[in-house]
């Protein structure tokens, strides 16, 4: 059974506009929900989140951005990247499982450091 990923109107319709095949794959199965509605516990864009590689058990922290936000330095990656489609409207204890070039990598949502709707910066 596939997974329920969450995803506010906002970032629908703005992720809308740069959609490529892979990013439309997961819009379409995402259950929309009202910003102030969002679970506390979910990746939306701007989120900054905790992940553990399950092979490596190497943690890392990343905020999830727009293309135009994308910085590999301060570790903003974009909705774009391989681990941003795979990782937007996942939540906390979720694994997460995606191909990469040398095989699948698997990752768990560890941690919601910052979540917009929930520090309230809605987008209405």
């Amino acid at each position: 059974m596939a997974k329920t990923i969450y995803m506010t109107e906002y970032d629908k319709k703005r992720l809308q506009s740069l959609v490529n095949d892979d990013l439309k794959k997961e819009i379409k199965k995402a259950k929309i929900v009202d910003p102030r509605e969002i679970p506390r516990d979910v990746i939306t864009m701007n989120s900054r989140f905790k992940v553990v590689d399950l092979d490596s058990m190497e943690e890392s922290v990343y905020t999830l951005v727009f293309p135009e936000d994308e910085d590999i330095y301060q570790n903003k990656i974009s909705i774009y990247a391989p681990i941003g489609i795979a990782v937007i409207g996942y939540r906390v204890g979720d694994v997460i499982k995606w191909p990469v070039p040398s095989g699948f990598l698997k990752i768990k949502v560890l941690e919601i450091l910052y979540q917009p709707e929930a520090a309230g910066d809605y987008h209405l």
